[in-house]
């Protein structure tokens, strides 16, 4: 399965989305970034051993669509009845368990009435009684086993269709949507919250149904005994049971729903912390970070005391309520035996031929009695996790009904192989329901061209490159590609012809190679040498122990700003998209590695259609036309010569940044040429040569 957020490529061109593959031969990253040094000489047997017994799971059916293929509400019961033969399955053992742990008390009185009180006494009756429960105990217990087996799978089922059902929304979901997200709330989703519903249907919902059915059985058992007995006994006792279960129900569910917030906090501080790990050391922050996420856990262990507290409270009622009842059960049950049995000549007492309540039937009731109360208290418990599974339900619930703003039409056509024409029309543009950001914004790009657009931060340059990749859609107007208006065609075959190189490259943990065929999987080595050579990344390569399969490291932390920025474009080259999207490539560059950059953005942009976000006036001199971006309008269109004579807010763009490297506005330079006299300028010390600039140009070109 092969996704990225948005769905589709976002990074470096087509292809898309997860990870690349960890392991591809000697020296591979594993998933942690450290190479795989083998199986060590005394493991090997026992591991081939391990294999051969292995089962063949054939390969993963994993599909992913822009559209959801199930939008139906997240509940428990869903879960569960999409597996309704494992259930009912485990509904049928569950019975049995139940009945089969609750035979004791049963033959505990047949033996006393029939072996130890009365006329007659029959040891063999106890003796029956006594083996009868034996064999009940042990075939329960193996059916315990296989209902235990059974809830696992069905467990393991739905949790696995759970975490892949939100892990593709994720990746269905819109920009926006982790621009207001924190990323440690995701992970929590994705991790504890599914781990708490695993929980609770492997385990939970399984005891949950056999404490429920053991009372039920219970309740049962005492009115076939003596129903008025069973009525006054369960008179006393439940109307302040439900009392207190009720106030337990919707307190516990405001606190477990205060647990799975705050724990998202805490996860959250975690995450942020560990991202900006270098930014705390370098400011001395250590101390401060640690204050603040001892309050973000102060509050998650408020919440928890405060669970604490409704759960003591609850069961210390339960427990009070129960005693209750079983001394009323003892008060009237003992009664009714006493007058079940009468005085005979002689002296002594037998009991009446039709006696109200047998000794071993007051035995039973008062075992059957603690057999009902027992499960109240299990129930408390079981509660709890029931209560906290179903805050995780609706947390997940939540985030599946979330819906992308950016969304693929039900009838989105396949964008056919495209030339590059990219067409703004009329486009207006704001974020969720803030201030316009883009405004009458109206531009032809012509197929094969080199369009820059400048201006000072926060003009709306990006905000139009993510119109054109349709990270976002206009809140009017249209985006056009060879006339196809980008909302009407399906969202692959767009970004399948699309590349994006941004500003922060990202590289994920595998193997150079892994990271240069993001794209494109399925490349072959020399096409991802290729893409390295055109780079010009060879050098750098050449002289890594293990070449293209060694291991970078989370991000890229292994490599400089400019070799992962060189890797990003690789990876766009070897996409060979037909539209490149550039977005401030070189503003986090020092000189020399600007100069490698743009060398090689030389070779990528031949014959592709690019659009170049750029603070730096080196990087817009190379396009074709320059368009300047001020307040999200088009205030000025044309090619560098053209603006600089025109005198307008490029010219003091150009003039301001000719005094900062200290030559003449008015000996302005072609585009193609500033690079290198600015570069010749930092590399040597040496005064700018222009004309040596254009002999080396002229002779790179030959």
């Amino acid at each position: 399965m092969s996704m990225g957020f948005g769905g589709g490529p976002m990074w470096g061109g087509v292809g898309g989305g997860g990870r690349p593959g960890a392991w591809g031969g000697a020296g591979n990253a594993t998933q942690g970034g450290a190479p795989f040094a083998g199986i060590p000489p005394e493991l090997q047997e026992p591991v081939s051993r391990l294999i051969k017994t292995e089962p063949d799971h054939g390969e993963p059916e994993a599909l992913f669509t822009q559209r959801a293929t199930d939008t139906r509400p997240l509940t428990l019961t869903r879960m569960i009845m999409d597996r309704w033969r494992i259930a009912l399955l485990s509904v049928i053992f569950l019975t049995i368990e139940t009945v089969g742990f609750q035979t004791g008390p049963y033959l505990t009185q047949i033996g006393i009435d029939d072996g130890l009180v009365g006329k007659q006494r029959h040891l063999d009756v106890i003796v029956v009684c006594g083996l009868v429960y034996l064999v009940s105990v042990v075939l329960t217990v193996f059916v315990e086993r296989a209902r235990v087996r059974n809830t696992g799978k069905l467990a393991a089922q739905v949790m696995n269709d759970l975490r892949v059902r939100v892990y593709a929304h994720i990746q269905r979901l819109s920009l926006d949507f982790f621009t207001d997200e924190k990323a440690g709330v995701i992970m929590t989703r994705m991790t504890s919250d599914i781990e708490v519903l695993q929980q609770l249907l492997q385990d939970g919902l399984a005891q949950f149904a056999i404490q429920g059915l053991t009372m039920l059985f219970v309740a049962g058992v005492l009115f076939s005994y003596n129903w008025q007995l069973a009525l006054v006994t369960l008179a006393i006792v439940m109307p302040a049971l439900t009392i207190a279960s009720l106030w337990f129900r919707s307190s516990s569910e405001r606190s477990y729903l205060r647990v799975r917030d705050t724990l998202a906090g805490v996860i959250s501080d975690i995450a942020e912390s560990l991202s900006g790990v270098r930014v705390v050391a370098s400011y001395n922050r250590q101390r401060n970070n640690v204050v603040h996420h001892r309050n973000v856990l102060g509050a998650y262990r408020a919440a928890n005391f405060t669970t604490a507290r409704v759960t003591a409270n609850y069961s210390t009622v339960s427990d009070f309520v129960g005693l209750v009842g079983q001394a009323s059960l003892l008060l009237i049950g003992g009664t009714m035996v006493i007058h079940s049995w009468h005085h005979v000549p002689g002296g002594g007492l037998a009991p009446n031929l039709h006696p109200e309540l047998t000794i071993g039937q007051l035995t039973a009731f008062v075992l059957y009695l603690g057999s009902f109360f027992q499960p109240i208290q299990q129930l408390v418990q079981l509660y709890n996790t029931y209560q906290q599974g179903q805050a995780a339900v609706n947390k997940l619930r939540v985030l599946l009904a979330t819906a992308p703003t950016v969304a693929e039409k039900a009838g989105a056509y396949e964008l056919p192989p495209i030339e590059g024409a990219i067409t703004f029309e009329d486009v207006e543009f704001r974020y969720g329901s803030g201030e316009i950001v883009l405004s009458d914004v109206d531009i032809a790009i012509r197929a094969g061209e080199a369009v820059a657009f400048v201006g000072p931060t926060g003009a709306g340059k990006s905000t139009l490159a993510k119109l054109v990749t349709r990270f976002y859609d206009p809140t009017a107007g249209r985006v056009t590609i060879d006339g196809h208006d980008l909302t009407d065609v399906t969202m692959n075959s767009l970004r399948r012809q699309l590349g994006v190189v941004p500003q922060e490259p990202f590289l994920f943990t595998g193997t150079i190679r892994d990271n240069v065929a993001f794209a494109r999987p399925g490349a072959t080595s020399e096409q991802v040498r290729e893409a390295i050579d055109a780079v010009g990344l060879d050098d750098l390569i050449d002289r890594l122990p293990n070449g293209l399969d060694t291991a970078v490291h989370e991000r890229g932390q292994s490599l400089s700003s400019g070799e992962r920025q060189l890797l990003a474009l690789a990876r766009a080259f070897l996409a060979a998209p037909r539209v490149l999207v550039l977005d401030e490539a070189t503003s986090n560059l020092d000189l020399k590695s600007e100069v490698k950059v743009e060398r090689a953005l030389d070779r990528l942009l031949q014959g592709r259609t690019a659009i170049l976000i750029a603070h730096r006036l080196t990087t817009a001199m190379r396009a074709d036309r320059i368009v300047v971006v001020d307040h999200g309008r088009i205030v000025e269109v044309g090619a560098h010569d053209e603006l600089v004579a025109a005198g307008g807010r490029y010219a003091e763009m150009y003039e301001t940044w000719s005094h900062q490297h200290g030559y003449e506005p008015a000996r302005a330079l072609p585009g193609d040429v500033v690079g290198r006299v600015e570069a010749q300028a930092h590399l040597t010390g040496r005064p700018l040569d222009a004309a040596a600039a254009v002999a080396h140009r002229d002779a790179d070109r030959r």
